[in-house]
């Protein structure tokens, strides 16, 4: 071989070696990606009695990307549908579900999944009996559960059922996946399932039960679901400036804060809790730099108390359920009410229009329906 093959023989092993590694350096990258996107959904876990029709029904959900059919909560390794079915094995059937929390909330997610069952029902679901079709929502974390006993209560205050709501809630340890033929068998064999599903009662139960839309966001309202996470949560859910703010009685820059020029409709709610506190049809532009709203969307949500800091006195307002440091309300403002609500961003989540009903706030959507001749943020309250 003479010296020019031997050179052109040399080029080319280079080339096809940075071939290569461009090839590896773009499936790395590929592969970094799809893991994020993995990293960024959130995954809740459910027992609803038959795992066909609750994998049917999260399914329908948007936010939800993926729902699978399989059984949780018992002792034995790697169980059967055989096995499960004998209810030996303590074990629910269950779907475990992954979602998008930026389109889809845990809050929504169990709204949903206490209109798909009987919570009333300790021996199972409708037409299948046992240990296995009972109940459950298995929690993933201290949030998730202090979220699931919030709307457990609040379902129970509100009398929906004649009898208690004894839906379990339990810490989730391992998830097993069903056999394949269970994943989507709704689609997979469509007459059967349909003739499963109607002769099992559950959609006659859940029509009459919840025969008013609305009667949902009657528990989202009640005092139990606003409650403020203890301490080690809320450090891990707010941000530095969040927790100085609603923890600390601390004041965020006036100007560079999220909302103060924010002009979309919808609601603000406490950061901490949840609860509502204001609409962006009170909201106005007072010129100081910070959200500035004519009065709160909910006085029972808000709790106002002497300031004697800054060597001045002032009218402080915090949150009711949450008890976050909101701001102080000023007389000052414009008419009908001629006060002034000066909020920090940071104690507040903003809820728009759009998101209303899907946060669990559908009662409020009527407000803006009522006013569709009025655009948000004007310069005077709406």
């Amino acid at each position: 071989m003479n010296l020019k093959k031997i050179l052109l023989l040399g080029i080319l092993i280079v080339l096809m070696a940075f071939g290569c590694q461009n090839a590896t350096n773009h499936e790395n990258k590929a592969r970094d990606t799809m893991s994020k996107q993995r990293i960024e959904l959130e995954t809740a876990t459910f027992a609803g009695g038959c795992f066909w029709c609750i994998e049917s029904d999260f399914e329908k959900v948007d936010g939800v990307v993926e729902v699978t059919s399989g059984y949780t909560g018992g002792y034995k390794e790697n169980p059967t549908y055989e096995s499960v079915s004998s209810g030996e094995t303590g074990h629910f059937e269950a779907v475990q579900i992954h979602y998008d929390p930026l389109k889809v909330t845990y809050r929504a997610i169990l709204d949903i999944f206490w209109r798909h069952i009987d919570p009333t029902d300790l021996g199972g679901q409708f037409a299948d009996r046992g240990s296995q079709y009972r109940t459950a929502i298995f929690y993933h974390d201290e949030e998730q559960k202090m979220l699931a006993e919030q709307s457990k209560e609040g379902l129970n205050t509100i009398g929906k059922f004649e009898k208690p709501v004894v839906t379990e809630i339990l810490q989730f340890s391992k998830f097993y996946r069903a056999e394949e033929y269970h994943q989507d068998y709704y689609k997979k064999n469509p007459i059967r399932y349909k003739y499963y599903r109607s002769n099992s009662v559950r959609d006659t139960f859940l029509k009459n039960a919840w025969q008013d839309s609305q009667e949902g966001a009657k528990w989202d309202t009640k005092n139990s679901r606003y409650r403020k996470p203890g301490d080690e949560v809320l450090r891990q859910k707010l941000t530095p400036m969040q927790y100085r703010v609603t923890q600390e009685d601390g004041t965020e820059p006036p100007f560079n804060n999220e909302y103060w020029d924010n002009k979309r409709s919808g609601i603000y709610v406490d950061i901490v809790s949840r609860e509502p506190l204001f609409s962006s049809l009170d909201k106005f532009d007072s010129g100081t730099g910070w959200p500035s709203f004519t009065k709160p969307l909910k006085p029972d949500n808000s709790v106002e108390r002497e300031d004697r800091s800054l060597f001045t006195l002032r009218t402080e307002v915090r949150s009711k359920h949450g008890n976050s440091h909101l701001g102080h309300v000023f007389t000052d403002g414009p008419m009908p009410t001629g006060l002034r609500y000066c909020i920090n961003s940071a104690a507040l989540k903003f809820i728009p229009k759009e998101d209303l009903e899907k946060e669990g706030y559908r009662d409020y959507l009527k407000l803006f329906e009522e006013n569709k001749s009025h655009p948000a943020g004007s310069s005077q309250p709406l």
